[in-house]
This record gives C-alpha cells, structure tokens and sequence, in this order.
C-alpha cells in the first residue's frame, strides 16, 4: 500500500509551529541579546588573559553584525538546498514501489 504525502494543511501548521518555535522565545525575554559562540569565546579569553594579542586578523572584515547574520543565514540555507536536493535527487532515482 503506497502511503498519501502530507496535504497542504499539514504544511501550514508545521509552518506554523517552527514559526511559534521562533517567535515565542523572541516574546518571552523581550530585552535579551542572543549572542553566538564567538562573542562568548572572546569574553572568556579577555577574562583569563587580557593581554592576548590573536595571530592574524581576518582578510576581508564584513561592514557589520548584521552582515556576519546573513552571510552565515546564507551557509545554512545553501547547505540546507543541497542536502535537500540530494535527498530529492535520490528519492528520485528510486525504483517505484510497486
């Protein structure tokens, strides 16, 4: 027996699920900075050893935090198209049950 792919009412309330995952811890701590492992590792490095001075500095330093944000929005958005794609593609290739 071949199983029935979800309806699209299906779709739109695990949309809307991930969106209230997103939302509400936005709505719960309202004035909350939610920072990335970067900014903590440099805090805890500043704390033990304020005198360190990194190896290099970066070649090319983006304008600002919010297009650090969309660049790595961006990597996992790519990365997140080609697993899918590979999936897809696989999927595909499959012979049909029959």
């Amino acid at each position: 027996m071949k199983s029935k792919p979800f309806g699209w009412k299906t779709s739109l309330l695990l949309l809307g699920i991930v969106a209230a995952l997103a939302i509400i811890p936005l709505l719960i701590v309202p004035d909350s900075e939610f920072g990335g492992a970067d900014g903590a590792a440099e805090a805890m490095i500043v704390q033990i050893a304020p005198d360190y001075e990194p190896w290099f500095r970066p070649l090319v330093e983006p304008p600002g935090g919010e297009t650090e944000s969309l660049l790595f929005a961006l990597q996992a958005a790519l990365g997140a198209g080609l697993i899918g794609y590979f999936f897809g593609l696989k999927r595909g290739q499959r012979p049909p049950d029959v």
